[in-house]
Parts: C-alpha cells; structure tokens; sequence
C-alpha cells in the first residue's frame, strides 16, 4: 500500500497537465525529457514498437492515443499505475522498509522506471541494509538529457526527506 503522502508527492511534481488548452479535456503534453506523457505524467509509448513517444515525431500517436482525458480519468489511470508499480518495486526490496521508504521508492520508479530502480547504486544500498547511503543516492538522479533540472532536484530532495522520515 502506498502512503498518501508518496502520492501526494507524485502528484505535486508530475501535476495534471493539459497540452492543449484550446481544446476541452486534458491533452497529452512533452515532458522535458522529451517523453510524451498523460495526466499526471503517464509516459506513453508506442503501439508498434513500445518504445517511448519521444519529440515531435511521437505527438501524432500521443494524442491519436488520449485525445482528451478527464480528471477522473487522469486519477483513475495514477491510482492503477501507481498500484502496477508498487508490486513491481516490492519485488525489487529484499530488506524490510516502512511505509514511507516504500512510498519514496515508488515515486522514484514512477519517474525513472523500475528498470532504472533495479539498476541503480540506491537500491543496491538499500538492499545491502544502507538506510543512509540509499537515501543520499536520491540526489544523484537529477538530470535528464545529461542537464540538471530544478525540478528533478527538488523531488529528488522531496523523495530522500520521505524516505528519512520515521513512521
């Protein structure tokens, strides 16, 4: 189960987007990663390949895919992906976590992906049974296209003070 703090998290740094606001109902939107993404920042990918719709060569399939969501829509597909990937990141934690641990390591995956969780130095802290030098790992994952973000700095900082955070 996810904390609603993680979720309010999630939703705080990934917001309800519209890409188009002279067109009624939410419209898929670039993030600045150059991913395609919906509400509140479901990356999209394409039908044919499963690569992620990237630039503006993906727009096209991006918005033939969601032409337009509502806010229930938006909440509903957030709340089936946050609970797809909180199974695939229990999978992924060999060492007992509270709730707000998990809960920043779901946030975490949610904006890099589980196979970028399963990769990365944090987890492989975390599994060794490094509290800290996980939580410190956070910050290292702030960049996107090899350019630090502000944004990234801040939920990361956000992520690692969850994750701090007894229960």
């Amino acid at each position: 189960m996810i904390c609603n703090a993680a979720i309010d998290l999630v939703k705080s740094f990934e917001g309800i987007h519209d890409g188009d606001l002279t067109v009624i109902g939410l419209q898929p939107k670039m993030c600045p990663a150059g991913i395609w993404t919906v509400g509140y920042g479901r990356a999209l990918r394409s039908k044919t390949t499963n690569a992620f719709l990237k630039g503006a060569s993906g727009k096209a399939e991006a918005l033939a895919k969601y032409p337009a969501l509502t806010v229930a829509q938006a909440e509903e597909m957030l709340a089936f992906d946050l609970n797809d990937l909180s199974a695939k990141v229990q999978g992924l934690i060999k060492v007992k976590v509270n709730v707000n641990q998990y809960g920043a390591l779901v946030s975490f995956a949610y904006n890099v992906g589980t196979g970028n969780l399963a990769s990365s130095t944090l987890l492989k802290k975390l599994n060794a049974g490094d509290y800290a030098g996980a939580a410190v790992e956070f910050l290292k994952w702030d960049k996107a296209g090899g350019k630090i973000l502000k944004g990234l700095t801040l939920r990361r900082t956000a992520e690692m003070t969850l994750f701090l955070q007894p229960c």
